[in-house]
């Protein structure tokens, strides 16, 4: 089982939402039968989908509500597809218009297809029943009782998936966890996120970035190899290494972010990170460091942090980073000379020295601090 983040609403100085919603995946184990009979059932979707998709585009008819009007009878005399199902796929055609309504869409043999309560439910055992071509079938999945109680908060819609990757089948489900309410803050954690070390916090932390940065050059080395031969077999190998740099980065966004989340709450600590919405288009770097910057994903690490910390009832601060890596935590001097090197911090006033992502935190960890809103609170708590 994996987890996505769906949505979350912007971040503000105090970060609380009402709701999250959470995508889960659970992993089925379909038989070779029941394989064959998927891939049917996705491929006669997908089909039908792309019908309607010809028609609303060619009569510029993208309402849900018209196109079934215009459509529902006439399919369901000539497809093999359930009456619901039909419904289902005229939705799908409808929703992915409300984008893009400027060219045709064109939906893939095997895209993923939506189901509703209707043609779709859990069963004892930990199977699942969806309609196929050939009926309803039972499937097994694969579930771990730690997320097995986030199943509880399931809404809406699911979606039957086939991913090409793994050449495994998934059910994605929509969960709309509450928020936990927060619990008093005693102090805060600040973060500094980075390259060299992908984040530091203010108790002097670090997480180190050179895993990540080993198999990005191990990937784009590899890359240059395979595109340079030209060859069918060279093809096939790009084609399947896709994607695997993108999920080790995830799986390193989600063990940091994890760890700051259990680390806050253990201490009864607030987290205070940096706004760092636009930062590509912000930062300069060298050519040579162009690549390492985006290939990180600031805004993954970011997102999951605020994601663990409403799970665990983390209070989340958002700050300014402004000046954070030029100012002396110890006496308060900012002048950009106080980084010595890209690295290193060294105060021109007091004579202050320490590793420069710790600075970094130690003031993002300040100015959350000195807030009017924490610290009013702070002294009635």
């Amino acid at each position: 089982m994996r987890f996505l983040l769906v949505g979350l609403t912007k971040l503000k100085f105090k970060f609380r939402i009402q709701l999250m919603k959470i995508a889960v995946n659970l992993k089925l184990k379909p038989t070779e039968e029941q394989t064959k009979i998927l891939f049917e059932t996705l491929e006669s979707c997908n089909n039908l989908c792309n019908d309607l998709s010809r028609f609303a585009f060619e009569t510029k008819n993208f309402n849900q509500f018209s196109l079934h009007k215009a459509k529902y009878h006439e399919t369901r005399e000539s497809s093999e597809l359930s009456s619901q199902m039909v419904v289902r796929c005229i939705a799908k055609v409808s929703d992915s218009y409300r984008a893009d309504r400027t060219t045709i869409h064109v939906f893939r043999k095997w895209a993923a297809q939506p189901y509703d309560d209707r043609i779709f439910s859990f069963k004892e055992g930990d199977q699942i029943s969806l309609w196929t071509l050939s009926g309803r079938m039972k499937i097994p999945f694969v579930c771990g009782e730690h997320q097995r109680k986030y199943l509880r908060f399931r809404k809406g819609e699911v979606d039957l998936v086939y991913s090409k990757h793994s050449k495994k089948w998934f059910v994605n489900i929509v969960c709309d966890i509450p928020e936990q309410d927060p619990e008093f803050s005693e102090k805060v954690l600040g973060v500094d996120f980075g390259l060299v070390n992908i984040a530091t916090d203010s108790d002097g932390e670090v997480f180190s970035g050179s895993s990540v940065e080993n198999k990005r050059i191990w990937y784009q080395e590899r890359r240059k190899r395979l595109q340079k031969k030209k060859t069918k077999a060279s093809k096939r190998r790009l084609k399947k290494i896709s994607g695997k740099q993108h999920r080790f980065q995830t799986w390193v966004n989600h063990n940091i972010s994890k760890q700051l989340v259990s680390k806050a709450k253990r201490t009864r600590s607030g987290i205070a990170i940096e706004d760092l919405n636009g930062i590509r288009k912000e930062v300069t770097a060298r050519k040579s460091q162009r690549n390492r910057l985006h290939n990180w994903s600031f805004g993954q690490l970011r997102s999951f942090v605020s994601y663990k910390s409403l799970m665990e009832g983390v209070e989340l601060f958002v700050v300014d980073p402004r000046n954070t890596s030029r100012t002396c935590p110890e006496c308060g001097c900012v002048d950009k000379k106080n980084r010595k090197s890209q690295d290193r911090f060294s105060c021109i006033a007091c004579g202050y020295s320490a590793l420069a992502d710790y600075v970094g935190a130690r003031n993002i960890a300040k100015v959350a601090v000195n807030r009017p809103e924490f610290s009013a609170r702070r002294k009635t708590g």
